[in-house]
């Protein structure tokens, strides 16, 4: 089934839209697509146009898309934020993380509606539930007036297992891309992965496009020459791709964090490769910050520097990197929870679900007034937005820092021990044995690291 042109033109439209915010001049290319005729390949030509646009004359930013512009773009010396790690210690943080971030996930999705905190303020006050404490009830739910299609799975007394969920897929994907390729991983590698096991159901937008790009080419690529530019999906990411800068790519990182422990360059580094399948830019970056901070919480002392730290391992002349600096001056800053995310949220008002900046900062607050992991969840969830996905995320940064004592194990018990993954060629349903399976990376990768010598 081919999409129509219709759909392509809309599209376009709003890749354009995304190259001019991301400092492309666009000057006269609306007016060109408009008078395109309906060809598919008048669309291609034009798209591949689109990669070829330079930055307009006053955009003050620097961006980089590959792998060793964007090493140059970090900061020197970034290798004093690597701090040795205790193995086993590790092992057991990255199952609580995982544990964790199915928490974090499960907790936060009948909510995925795009609220905002005083919107779940004013239903969870009205069901007497507030501030969150325990799983979403349909009470909750009737009281803010929408709700996700998964709540008769997912609220009190109706949970029995992990529901099956995007964020989850993408946690266990990572895992298994570093499974099967190991420190070899390369594009090429996440490709094959992405052909074995992705859903096209479970992916959504940047990943969808590129599921079906990849899905599309398979058997062509066995009759094309091997420079063919068809063959080089690497700029896939560029064409028809208008939200290549949304949270895709981060939901992705977890396995990264778990396997780098305490190695923010490194996890910073195959979130690189992972995240720019998919995406660019702040797409790229947002993720590989997430894997640093992430790989930093395994050895932190304090739950915001590792937020502090990780901004080495991104190009220090973005505008992702320029967000995250203000995020942080707005809860360091802050004297509570709720200041905290009331600047944040004021700050960052337009960026909402999926859009990367609010949600970031709402992590560093999170981090900042966490008392163990159930409270950090519940803190992340009711900042809103992107509720699941960034309490996955915050899950996994809190079960890192806190670890095994800061989980209490009946948070656990309404999944039955079960957990529903949505990938191909992926069996497991034991949450528990997951758990297990995901925490060998931080096993397998460190020595791993010091065995080939990396610094």
């Amino acid at each position: 089934m081919f999409v129509t042109v219709q759909y392509l033109r809309k599209t376009l439209a709003a890749s354009l839209k995304t190259l001019e915010t991301q400092g492309f001049d666009i000057t006269g290319m609306e007016e060109k697509l408009a008078a395109l005729p309906d060809s598919y390949d008048a669309f291609i030509s034009f798209a591949r146009e689109l990669c070829r646009l330079p930055f307009r004359r006053d955009w003050p930013y620097v961006e980089p898309v590959s792998w060793e512009e964007i090493q140059r773009e970090m900061a020197p010396g970034r290798e004093r934020f690597c701090r040795p790690a205790d193995v086993g210690l590790c092992v057991k943080k990255a199952e609580t993380a995982f544990l964790a971030s199915v928490l974090g996930c499960i907790l936060g999705k009948p909510l995925e509606v795009n609220p905002d905190l005083e919107s779940l303020r004013r239903a969870g006050e009205a069901a007497g539930q507030w501030p969150v404490k325990d799983f979403i009830t349909p009470e909750f739910l009737d009281a803010l007036g929408r709700r996700h299609f998964s709540w008769t799975e997912t609220t009190k007394g109706r949970i029995h297992y992990a529901a099956a969920d995007d964020d989850l897929n993408y946690s266990v994907l990572g895992m298994l891309a570093l499974e099967e390729h190991g420190l070899q991983l390369d594009l090429d590698g996440m490709k094959r992965t992405w052909l074995r096991h992705q859903a096209m159901g479970f992916a959504f937008g940047p990943e969808q496009h590129i599921t079906a790009c990849i899905a599309a080419n398979r058997l062509m690529e066995e009759e094309m020459e091997p420079h063919h530019p068809d063959r080089d999906y690497s700029w896939w990411a560029d064409l028809f791709n208008p939200m290549n800068e949304e949270c895709g790519a981060i939901i992705r990182m977890d396995a990264y964090g778990y396997a780098f422990a305490g190695r923010p360059d490194m996890a910073a580094r195959y979130a690189c490769i992972d995240a720019s399948f998919t995406h660019r830019r702040t797409g790229v970056y947002s993720a590989m910050y997430v894997a640093a901070v992430l790989a930093g919480m395994f050895t932190a002392c304090d739950p915001v520097e590792p937020f502090v730290e990780a901004l080495n391992f991104i190009p220090c002349r973005s505008r992702f990197y320029r967000a995250c600096q203000v995020a942080l001056q707005c809860v360091l800053s802050s004297h509570s929870f709720e200041e905290g995310y009331e600047k944040i949220h004021h700050r960052f008002e337009p960026y909402g679900h999926c859009m990367v900046y609010q949600e970031i900062g709402t992590l560093m607050n999170t981090m900042r007034w966490a008392k163990d992991v159930w409270h950090g969840v519940c803190l992340q969830v009711m900042q809103g937005n992107d509720t699941d996905s960034f309490g996955c995320t915050a899950g996994s940064m809190l079960g890192a820092y806190f670890g095994p004592k800061g989980l209490d194990p009946r948070r656990l018990e309404p999944f039955e021990n079960t957990i529903h993954i949505s990938l191909a060629d992926f069996y497991e349903n034991s949450l528990t044995r997951l758990a297990r399976r995901m925490s060998l990376l931080p096993g397998r990768f460190l020595p791993l690291l010091e065995k080939e010598g990396e610094p």
